[in-house]
């Protein structure tokens, strides 16, 4: 009698699923590891082109599995990415997405929302978030409002990676009412250490759970890392002497270093305790980053960066492993965005199961297995600094960066220089009417939710 993953659930049985029988069901169920840096330019691991560093663990998940080409964010800022995430829609169609990024006093995204999480849960997984939330802070908002059964980590855009808060001029910042560490959106935590060690501790802790509960998981690790402040694992006394959080002043090309190997570190503990709960073999990792990176990122071959629709700014580094289904070494073109994970990574989890309404995000499964070739997509961004457009379909991409306009041949100039709008008007007018269509069913920019002058924020790049 052949069973489906809910068919387990609910018929009560799901202690089979570590039964030898069923694990060597290439069809059981799948784990999700979802594996988020925060501002890791495209470059910025060995593997995508890093020259002056190596990122061993994340080179050999890219070596096992899938590495994709073409990964874009939703945005070139970490919370409207993280929108998109997490709802498998284009950001702006949510007050909270709008937000670039969301501010200390502004709105997060609502709870009636359906989400990644909530929709794992809908299947019958476990599900958990560690790590770096951004969309919204407790009473109102919180990741167990949104579909999250456990969340250990921080809401605001950045915090110290030693004294684990937000801080200015040392004086304490109250992000709506939840600075610091906090457990399941309920009560602020105290812990020791580097930020990034005790984000891969906390992982770990929830996988030898999930192992003793016998039960599928979709798991949420959103590190901080390589997030200023600028503090590698062994910079305790600078943080403690200044213990000021923000982006303007310190760091540097070694400290940055220090912090992306200190992720790529990290990732191995966690890796290493999933092979040896006897998981690796049926869990989807996935490997990304939010946006583009910051002035320590290596980018190339692409120009731009954070807070730019220019390729630097929002494609990233993109890695799936699935040992069960994906082919080690494989290669992929395909053009993926944060909101395609939602659809792609729920129809390899439980083919049978629909998402309660509509998605921007595709399905991509196919792709990923590689039972279909890449095909073409196009895909929308809009960024309120500088007045920034930018549309990809194919090899072509339309950028407007203030009140200049461009078309680039991707295939052809990956650094975006030559402008190509005389020479193909057709495309370049095809591109901007397809951008105004669909800009016009999503909701428009307002002071009332744009909480501060993002280019202030980033004062150093315009």
């Amino acid at each position: 009698m052949k069973l489906n993953r809910r068919q387990f659930i609910e018929g009560g049985i799901a202690s089979a699923l570590l039964s030898g029988e069923v694990l060597a069901n290439k069809n059981a169920a799948p784990n999700v590891l979802f594996i988020m840096a925060d501002d890791l330019g495209y470059g910025d691991v060995s593997c995508f082109g890093r020259p002056d560093f190596k990122t061993p663990v994340i080179d050999q998940l890219a070596a096992e599995g899938l590495k994709l080409t073409d990964c874009y964010a939703n945005s070139s800022v970490c919370s409207p990415t993280r929108t998109a995430l997490l709802t498998g829609q284009y950001q702006y169609r949510f007050a909270a997405g709008l937000e670039e990024p969301i501010g200390r006093n502004a709105a997060g995204l609502p709870g009636d929302a359906p989400t990644i999480a909530s929709e794992f849960r809908k299947a019958g997984y476990k599900t958990a978030l560690v790590g770096k939330w951004h969309l919204g802070g407790p009473p109102d908002f919180g990741p167990i409002k949104n579909g999250y059964d456990s969340f250990y980590g921080f809401y605001p855009g950045g915090v110290d990676y030693f004294e684990h808060k937000l801080s200015h001029g040392k004086k304490k910042l109250n992000f709506k009412g939840a600075d610091g560490l906090w457990e399941d959106d309920v009560k602020p935590v105290k812990a020791d250490g580097y930020l990034t060690d005790i984000f891969a501790d906390k992982t770990r802790d929830y996988l030898h759970s999930f192992a003793k509960e016998k039960t599928p998981f979709f798991l949420s690790l959103h590190f901080s890392a390589p997030h200023w402040p600028w503090e590698g694992p062994n910079d305790v006394r600078r943080s403690r002497d200044l213990y000021d959080v923000k982006d303007e002043d310190g760091g540097n090309a070694k400290i940055y270093a220090a912090m992306v190997q200190s992720l790529d570190a990290n990732i191995g503990r966690v890796l290493k305790t999933l092979a040896s709960l006897g998981m690796d073999e049926n869990t989807i990792v996935v490997f990304t980053s939010d946006n583009g990176g910051e002035r320590f990122s290596y980018n190339w071959p692409f120009v731009g960066q954070k807070g730019e629709l220019l390729e630097g700014g929002i494609r990233v580094p993109g890695i799936v492993r699935w040992p069960r289904q994906i082919k080690a070494g494989s290669v992929s073109a395909q053009l993926i965005s944060s909101m395609d994970w939602m659809p792609t990574l729920l129809a390899a989890a439980d083919p049978e199961n629909s998402v309660s309404q509509d998605l921007d995000g595709e399905n991509l499964l196919s792709v990923l297995l590689g039972k279909k070739s890449a095909y073409a997509r196009r895909f929308f961004w809009r960024y309120k600094a500088n007045e920034q457009i930018a549309v990809r379909e194919g090899a072509w991409k339309y950028l407007k960066l203030a009140d200049k306009e461009f078309l680039f041949n991707l295939e052809e100039d990956q650094r975006e220089r030559a402008n190509l709008r005389i020479h193909h008007p057709e495309k370049f007018d095809a591109l901007k009417v397809a951008f105004n269509a669909w800009n016009k069913t999503m909701l428009p920019y307002t002071d009332a939710n744009f909480s501060y002058d993002v280019k202030k924020l980033y004062s150093d790049r315009y």
